[in-house]
């Protein structure tokens, strides 16, 4: 005997009903079987609407229920053929009349009990198992349409009754005894002693069908649902949650304790006393193996799920009177009369108070009760008052295999740790099943991922990157990705997925990671782009591990720094503007870094890809102190002087290095030295100098009628009327056999950029093209300075730097 069960999705119009009917099909090829069947999908929640509305006294009830019958009423017009109809269509009519009369009544007295709701709902099953048994009937099959209240018995606990197994085993053994055929039985409803309609509560019609399974010793007991089984989390929430192929009852209901909503523990119950297998498995995806529950506890994973709720609130008790060890039983007595559930317990050892989790929508009746309990105690101050604190939400992970095995705590608390994720309370039994903690509400999201990846994806550390600015860097820094995810994921266990996409005009997301094989393409059927939206929808998809990486120049993008690291998510920018603005910024961006735990990194703000900032940091870190900082920090001013060596006029260098990409779109930005000034600003300031952007003298190499330019070509044209004036300057560092370089210079506290001869035999005048150069003279290299060297512009070299910086943060977050 199979006893199969279908839910309200399964049924919820012909074209799913029709797959059921293949699924029943296909299984009475090889079992005998019975068939549990809920109401039409949306069915039960339209009755209770329907209830509610003729309660208070609004007419549109009616048209609700003419809206609910002519949906029965397609369903059959649907499935049977119309010289099969009359039969049921009787029945479906005869129904609805009775349910006008009763909406009518409940019109009339202003009144809905538990009682009469109990019997509203039951209309839901009745007619949808009678008109599913006929339509079995109409292919052919021997089919017998059970109402469950003639054989489930319970007590008259309205809403959510109690079952005498007892009677009702024998009610159904009998029944089966003295009826062939396949029953087709209406889940979710029983009756009385007194024949009074009652339902079994939630997931009322899984529970039947285990009620039916234990009652006949069943072979098996399948819940057919819309999803694949037991995921090891919300999906909702965690996108990369797969199906558990195998969990003990125990496991099974744990999970459902802690919020998974496929299976609930009473559903468990009298198949886990026969030790009955449940399959919970996918009306859609029917091939699909879905999830087995049953009585052997598998080797392997540490643990099988993650499961959470959300709403709710932290009920705190405490006072001396707790430790003469009979005031915790007059709490929990006091809560239990009151009908409250608590969700999680947590003491501490001094036993002088007790916190509990509790739903925030029976916190305040918790605190009323306690406190009435207490009333004495508190009046004279040898108990606190109850404490109520709101916003929370529990998180559990549960596996057998967390006795045998130790570390399950670590791990748990050390990815919720790395992930700036505060715990509020922690509760484990001594069985070792399931570990539990309640985390705020707002970080719900990231915990699960948090967990997901510590526990099941813990081979690769997963960092979710924001791209603002697709231009030739970020460009570049999709390209580098693309090409090393595979081997990141190989060798370094990392995998570097990009969700959110930028430039000036669009913005688009993607929850599971773009497709960095084929570059994503932003244009005008995407977003537009709104950097408030575009920060909102990064915290709102809440990841784990979160990297917003800005490729932008923008002044804007930076002024949200501030907002992006609050949220917790790390920043990678080659962007000079929030570094190079007020000393204050700068430091407060650096402290709220540090206070939230996560990473700000900017060592492309100075020298592309060049290790200038981490070297000079950790320089500081050891102790060291700078002298002197001398720098050639523009490759774009570099390449333009080291060119010019060459014979070529100085409109026409700057021209081709602007076609080569080492200029910003208008050369002024770098001929102005301003870009130079802010990079030595950003040293001096890693230095541990007091600096502000006014300390520094700069030389512009932008000629004065030169600077008020309308276009970029009006820019060249009168820059080539200055040829004369730099070929001569040239001329006269070449008499003295000097190079001219532009360069920045910080000691004593002070910073100047500008253009200098230099001797051959100075460094500096050994670059060439785009490099860059750092000459740090410090306490340790006196006589020698420190020298880096290497190419200081173009969009590769950039993105080179900010992918490294990437990885550094992927590293960090494994430690």
């Amino acid at each position: 005997m199979k006893i199969i069960k279908f839910g309200g999705s399964s049924v919820a119009n012909p074209d799913n009903i029709k797959k059921v009917f293949s699924i029943i099909q296909d299984k009475l090829k090889r079992h005998e079987v019975s068939v549990v069947f809920s109401a039409f999908g949306g069915v039960t929640e339209s009755l209770l609407t329907i209830a509610r509305l003729a309660r208070e006294g609004d007419q549109v009830y009616r048209d609700l229920l003419q809206t609910l019958e002519e949906k029965h009423l397609d369903i059959v017009r649907q499935l049977i053929a119309v010289q099969n109809q009359s039969t049921v269509m009787t029945y479906v009519k005869v129904r609805f009349n009775e349910l006008e009369d009763l909406f009518h009544g409940i019109y009339l007295i202003k009144e809905n009990s538990t009682r009469t709701l109990d019997y509203v709902v039951s209309f839901g099953e009745r007619l949808s198992a009678f008109i599913l048994a006929e339509a079995l009937v109409a292919r052919g099959l021997k089919t017998i349409f059970l109402d469950a209240r003639e054989v489930i018995r319970t007590n008259d606990r309205f809403g959510q009754a109690r079952v005498d197994f007892e009677v009702t085993n024998a009610l159904i053994r009998d029944y089966y005894q003295k009826h062939d055929g396949i029953k087709v039985i209406t889940g979710f409803i029983a009756s009385t002693a007194k024949g009074e309609t009652t339902t079994l509560g939630r997931s009322g019609s899984d529970y039947t069908a285990a009620i039916f399974a234990g009652a006949l010793d069943a072979d098996d007991l399948e819940i057919w649902t819309d999803v694949s089984g037991v995921l090891t989390s919300d999906p909702k929430l965690v996108y990369t949650a797969f199906t558990i192929p195998q969990l003990s009852y125990n496991e099974a209901m744990e999970l459902s304790h802690f919020g998974a909503k496929v299976i609930f523990p009473a559903t468990m119950q009298p198949a886990m006393k026969k030790n009955i297998p449940i399959y919970i498995k996918n009306t859609f995806e029917p091939e699909n193996p879905g999830t087995l529950i049953n009585g052997e506890v598998t080797n392997g994973a540490l643990i099988k799920g993650i499961s959470s709720m959300s709403n709710i609130s932290i009920v705190t008790v405490q006072g001396a009177s707790l430790l003469d060890g009979v005031a915790g039983s007059r709490v929990f007595k006091a809560l239990a009369e009151a009908k409250v559930n608590i969700v999680l317990i947590s003491q501490a050892s001094s036993e002088h108070s007790i916190c509990l989790a509790i739903k925030t929508g029976e916190a305040y009746l918790a605190k009323e009760v306690v406190e009435k309990e207490f009333y004495y105690e508190i009046k004279s101050g040898e108990m606190d008052e109850v404490s109520l604190m709101h916003g929370f939400a529990t998180i559990a992970v549960v596996g057998e295999n967390m006795k045998q095995n130790p570390g399950a705590s670590g791990r748990m608390f050390r990815a919720l740790g790395r992930n700036n994720i505060n715990v509020a309370a922690i509760a484990q039994g001594s069985s070792e099943l399931n570990i539990s903690a309640v985390i705020p509400q707002p970080d719900l999201q990231k915990a699960l991922n948090a967990l997901h990846e510590a526990f099941f994806l813990s081979e690769n550390k997963v960092l979710h990157v924001f791209l603002v600015g697709t231009g030739l860097i970020g460009q570049a820094l999709i390209k580098m990705i693309a090409i090393q995810q595979e081997k990141l994921r190989g060798e370094s266990e990392l995998d570097i997925q990009i969700h959110g996409l930028a430039n000036s005009r669009f913005m688009a997301f993607h929850e599971d990671g773009f497709d960095l094989k084929n570059p994503y393409q932003l244009s005008d059927s995407d977003q537009k782009m709104d950097l408030e939206r575009f920060v909102q929808m990064m915290e709102e998809m809440n990841f784990s591990n979160s990297v917003f990486v800005d490729c932008t120049a923008s002044q804007d993008v930076a002024d949200a720094y501030s907002r992006i690291l609050e949220a917790k998510v790390a920043i990678v920018t080659p962007n000079k503007k929030a570094n190079s603005g007020s000393m204050e910024q700068y430091r407060s961006l650096k402290r709220l870094a540090k206070k939230r735990g996560v990473k700000f990194l900017y060592e492309t703000n100075v020298a592309a890809g060049l290790p200038v900032i981490n070297t000079l940091s950790d320089l500081m870190l050891s102790g060291d102190k700078v002298i002197r900082i001398e720098a050639v920090l523009s490759g774009s001013m570099n390449f333009i002087f080291s060119e010019l060596e060459n014979g070529q006029p100085f409109s026409e260098v700057v021209r081709i290095a602007k076609e080569k990409g080492y200029t910003e779109p208008d050369p002024r930005d770098d001929l102005s030295g301003m870009d130079v000034a802010r990079k030595i600003l950003i040293l001096g300031r890693e230095a541990e100098q007091e600096l502000e952007f006014e300390d520094i003298s700069i030389q512009s190499m932008v000629p004065e009628d030169c600077q008020d330019a309308k276009s970029v070509e009006e820019f060249f044209a009168k820059l080539k009327v200055h040829d004369a004036e730099f070929a001569k300057m040239l001329k006269e560092a070449n008499k003295k056999g000097e190079k001219l370089r532009f360069m920045a210079t910080l000691e004593n506290g002070k910073a100047k950029v500008g253009l200098n001869s230099l001797p051959n035999a100075h460094p500096f005048s050994s670059l060439s093209g785009s490099d860059n150069m750092i000459l740090l003279t410090t306490e340790r290299y006196l006589d020698r300075p420190m020298i880096i060297r290497g190419p200081g512009a173009g969009a590769d070299v950039t993105a080179a730097g900010v992918f490294a910086d990437v990885i550094r943060i992927g590293n960090y977050t494994r430690e």
